[in-house]
Parts: structure tokens; C-alpha cells; sequence
């Protein structure tokens, strides 16, 4: 049998094992652009279930699969992530009102979760994360069916697990050429590696200092709410454990009589609370209405010494945007990275810009908090990265409003969509409309290898620029201008008259214009180029073509 201290335990150590080896994960990556975040994602993911599970010791084994299921869930980062907080969501279903588990019990739930990640990817590749899973569920079906214990059908996912990633590159050819097996499958061996220490009865795999070097991190926006005037002195923060039914409506009323800068999010289990106040007992009090407290931090931001330092510990807090209730009927999240970019959102009409992109996924939370900050009784959520679509999906039922996720995969198809709304037009037709818009836009993309590689027909030296077109590779060069040359008169179709070129943070202004006068000499005089200082990280330039 596995008991609930036993699995809390094991969710830790395995989160810490991938913490450790996260930059290994992440060089596993066969395409050779700067992305290669997979490992960096799965630890962020399941270090936020760490965190939750920290504080929680003595509750019964769907208590804590509960907990940690809810946090993964929340910490989502990049399609890795998701998949991740998936499998564990299927040991909360699972082991739910469980005070341990037997050796059927741990197969039924690893299967649920496996389930529950092929149902959420449109289209499921063999040869992933999600193969690795689910071999592991079936031998371990297998195994409980012949009476095995918790701790010996662990033993067979552990084992399967592994010997399924090894035949990752026999499914997918790429893999093969590149010489390395799926990242993602990597990462949940070593999760789950991590966590078999600890159901074999060792400790659990040690926290590393270093495992937190080269974390990707999301600069975020700080909320619209925050003034560099401190109105009230402590930042107050908590978490309920829900003991009953009450809306927390109500306790979000009581918070802003008491404070401002308020957020309260909430599931079925916890109610996460945020508040700027004078009187953080009042705060806490009023919280243990709704059940016990835990994760207690109050800080007395009078002693920072400088608004500088007041922003960053703002950063760092539980929520960056103020949450409110909503007041008119549509609203916008837009995620990207990059001020002119951030500020073309904005223009037009995006009430949040939330920073990421390639290399820094926001999680989950990250897109939650935006949604919440809006007040629309209906946010539309543009991930702008293809690798931020899972992640921006999982808003749609922890929302406290209607939340519609629109594919968007790059920078230009989320502004192409962003301009066919119609304020004048209901829901469904507007998303069909902005859909439709961002489909027929080609996007070029200009950036440079991280790594020497060999992928689709192409040896590639590190430094080398590479061109893509709607993120697949298109061809390599040398010489950047040229790239971009190349690149953009392969988009134009007869009856495009029109450029946008987003240059980045790495490309100077005179560079730039150079760039415009090459195209109108190489391409056409008549060419309409719009030149914007997109300043985003990673790719050189962004091209859409009109």
C-alpha cells in the first residue's frame, strides 16, 4: 500500500529529480531553433505541485493527489507541462476518497491520466511523452491484474516507462536522425524515477541550488491596479483549504472594505488570496471562514527601499494583475514579448499583453490571472505560440467567465485576428470570423541555430540562420539580409501588396531600414513595407506578408 505521506513525498523527490536534470531535457530538443524548453517546463510544472505539497503532511493519499493535481494544473508551462498536470489529474480521479492505494489503484489512475492527455491533443504523435505514458499504464494494468503490489506495479512503470523511450527514435525518424529519444518522455522518466525512491522506502531525491540556474523566466506585466504611492502597508497572502460551499465572493468583498489590490482564485479545493491591507489579521481571519489557511506570507513593503525593489517583489507575488468583475461583454489576452509588439496589442484593443513566447511559456495561472483582470463577461485568449495553445485551454474551466481560446500560433495571426473583430457581431460569429482571418495569414520567421543539427533534409551549423514559414523550417543561410530577402519573396503571392517587418531586440534600427531598402531593390519598388521595432527576443525578424 502507498499512503498519502508516501506519495507526497514522491511527487517532491521526483519534482527535484527533474529540476536537477532539466538541462539535459532541454538540449533534447531536435529542432534547432533557440526552444528548447521542455525540461525547463516539466520542472516549473511540477515544482508548483512541490510547493503546495511543502506544506501538506498527515492527509490521505486522494487528499494529496488532489492537491497536487490542482497545482500542476494551475503551473502549467508549454504542451510538456500540460500533458504532465493531465497524468496527475487522472491520480486525483483515480485515487479519489482513497486513504491509500493498492497496486490496481495506482494503474487505474496512471491510465485515466493517459486518457485524459490523448483526449486533449488534437492530433497525438507516437513516439512522445504521451507513447511513454501510456506503455507504462498498460504493463502496469497488467502487473496489478497478477496481484503486484503498489510498490511493484511502480517498479513496472518505472521499467516500462523507460524501455519505451528508448524505442521513441523507432517512432519517430527524426528522433532517429538526430540520434536522441523524445525530451518530454525524458522528462517524465525522471519524474517518475524520482518518485520510485521515495515508494521503494528511500529519501527523496535532494533539492539542488543549482537546479534553479537558467530557469526560463516570464517577465510579467505588473498589475494596472499597483502605484508606487503605498496606500496600504502589508502584502498579505494565503491559501484556504476549502471546508465548505461558500461563494468567496464574499470574501473577495470583505478583502477590498480592508485593502486594495485584490485577487481571489479559486477551484473545488483551494481559494488562493491576494490583498495589499493594513490589517493582514482581518485578512486571515476572514479566510478561516472558508476553511484552513496555509502558505501564509506577509510582507511590509514600507522596508523596501526603493520603488525598484517594490516592483520586483510585485513580480514575484501570487497574482500580477488585479482581478475584477466584468462590466461589458468582450475582452482580449494576447500573449507575446517584445515592447513595440506588446504596444501593437494594445492599440488594438487587448486589455492584457501577457509577456512570453518562444524560450518563456506564462503558465497556466499566468493566463488566468490575465483573464480575471479583464472586465468582459467574455475574454478571448490569443497564445500567439504554438507551444502556449495547451496551456491557455486549461483557463477555459477554471475562468470565472466565459473564456474562448483562439489558436493563434504566431505574432502576426494574433494581430490578423485581433483586426477582424467586430464589436457589432455576437460571440460565435466573431470567432469564426477571427479565425478564419488568422488561418490564411503565412508568417516568416528569421532566427539563428542554437545547436548543430541535422533536421528535414538540412545540416545545420550552430549560429547558422534559419527561415521558417508558420514555424517549419524553410531553408537555411549564412547571411541574414539575404535571409530575409529570400524569406519574404517567398510568401508574396500575386496579390499581396503589403509587408510588416518586426525586427528584434538584436537588430539595430539602421539594420533594419537597410533590410526595407534591399527588399523594394530585390523584389519591387512598388512594395509597401511597414517597418515596426518589434523588440522581441529570439527571432531576428517576424515577416507577414498582406
Amino acid at each position: 500500500m502507498i499512503s498519502g505521506e508516501t506519495l507526497r513525498r514522491a511527487i517532491i523527490s521526483g519534482a527535484n529529480n527533474i529540476s536537477t536534470q532539466k538541462k539535459m531535457v532541454d538540449e533534447l530538443n531536435v529542432f534547432p531553433v533557440p526552444d528548447g524548453d521542455t525540461g525547463t517546463n516539466m520542472s516549473m510544472t511540477i515544482q508548483n505541485a512541490a510547493k503546495e505539497l511543502g506544506v501538506c503532511e498527515g492527509t490521505s493519499i486522494s487528499e494529496v493527489a488532489q492537491k497536487a493535481a490542482s497545482a500542476l494544473l494551475r503551473g502549467a508551462r508549454g504542451n510538456s507541462g500540460v500533458i504532465l498536470s493531465l497524468l496527475f489529474r487522472g491520480f486525483s480521479k483515480g485515487l479519489k476518497d482513497k486513504a491509500e492505494a493498492e497496486g490496481k489503484d495506482i494503474a487505474k489512475a496512471l491510465t485515466l491520466g493517459v486518457e485524459a492527455a490523448y483526449k486533449a491533443v488534437m492530433n497525438p504523435t507516437e513516439g512522445t511523452i504521451l507513447t511513454v505514458a501510456r506503455v507504462a499504464a498498460e504493463k502496469a494494468n497488467a502487473s496489478a491484474k497478477a496481484g503486484a503490489s503498489a510498490q511493484e506495479v511502480w517498479s513496472v512503470v518505472v521499467q516500462e516507462a523507460e524501455a519505451s523511450l528508448e524505442k521513441t527514435p523507432e517512432l519517430l525518424p527524426v528522433l532517429k536522425k538526430a540520434g536522441v529519444v523524445d525530451a518530454g518522455g525524458k522528462g517524465l522518466c525522471i519524474i517518475f524515477q524520482g518518485m520510485k525512491q521515495v515508494i521503494d522506502g528511500g529519501d527523496m531525491v535532494e533539492w539542488s541550488e543549482s537546479a534553479g540556474a537558467g530557469t526560463a523566466t516570464v517577465v510579467r506585466e505588473i498589475f494596472s491596479g499597483y502605484s508606487e504611492e503605498i496606500t496600504f502597508t502589508y502584502c498579505t497572502e494565503f491559501i484556504v483549504n476549502r471546508e465548505n460551499g461558500d461563494d468567496p465572493l464574499g470574501l473577495r468583498a470583505f478583502l477590498e472594505t480592508i485593502g486594495d489590490c485584490v485577487v481571489v482564485v479559486d477551484d473545488e479545493d483551494i481559494i488562493k488570496v491576494h490583498v495589499h491591507t493594513n490589517h493582514p489579521g482581518k485578512a486571515l481571519e476572514e479566510g478561516l471562514k472558508f476553511g484552513t489557511l496555509t502558505s501564509m506570507k506577509i510582507e511590509n513593503m514600507r522596508e523596501q527601499h526603493t520603488s525598484k525593489i517594490i516592483e520586483e517583489q510585485q513580480v514575484k507575488a501570487f497574482a500580477e494583475y488585479a482581478a475584477v468583475d466584468p462590466a461589458v461583454q468582450y475582452g482580449f489576452v494576447a500573449v507575446a514579448v517584445g515592447e513595440g509588439i506588446h504596444s501593437l496589442f494594445k492599440d488594438l484593443g487587448c486589455n492584457q499583453v501577457v509577456s512570453g513566447g518562444q524560450t518563456m511559456n506564462p503558465s497556466t495561472d499566468d493566463i488566468l490571472n490575465a483573464v480575471h483582470s479583464v472586465p468582459a463577461k467574455t475574454v478571448f485568449v490569443l497564445p500567439n505560440n504554438k507551444n502556449i495553445i495547451m496551456a491557455a485551454e486549461q483557463a477555459i474551466t477554471l475562468a470565472d467567465r466565459t473564456v474562448i481560446v483562439l489558436p493563434t500560433a504566431t505574432i502576426p495571426q494574433g494581430l490578423t485576428a485581433m483586426m477582424a473583430f467586430d464589436p457589432g457581431k455576437n460571440e460565435l460569429d466573431n470567432q469564426l470570423a477571427m479565425n478564419e482571418a488568422f488561418a490564411n495569414v503565412a508568417t516568416g520567421q528569421v532566427t539563428f541555430a542554437a545547436r548543430d543539427s541535422d533536421f528535414d533534409g538540412h545540416k545545420i551549423k550552430k549560429g547558422e540562420i534559419l527561415a521558417l514559414v508558420n514555424n517549419r523550417l524553410s531553408f537555411v543561410d549564412t547571411d541574414l539580409d539575404h535571409a530575409v530577402q529570400k524569406l519574404t519573396r517567398s510568401l508574396l503571392t500575386k496579390s499581396s501588396s503589403f509587408v510588416t517587418l518586426f525586427y528584434g531586440r538584436d537588430v539595430s534600427a539602421d539594420d533594419a531600414e537597410k533590410v526595407v531598402e534591399l527588399l523594394k531593390t530585390k523584389i519591387s519598388s512598388d512594395l509597401e513595407v511597414m517597418l515596426v521595432n518589434g523588440g522581441q527576443p529570439v527571432y531576428y525578424y517576424l515577416i507577414s506578408v498582406e
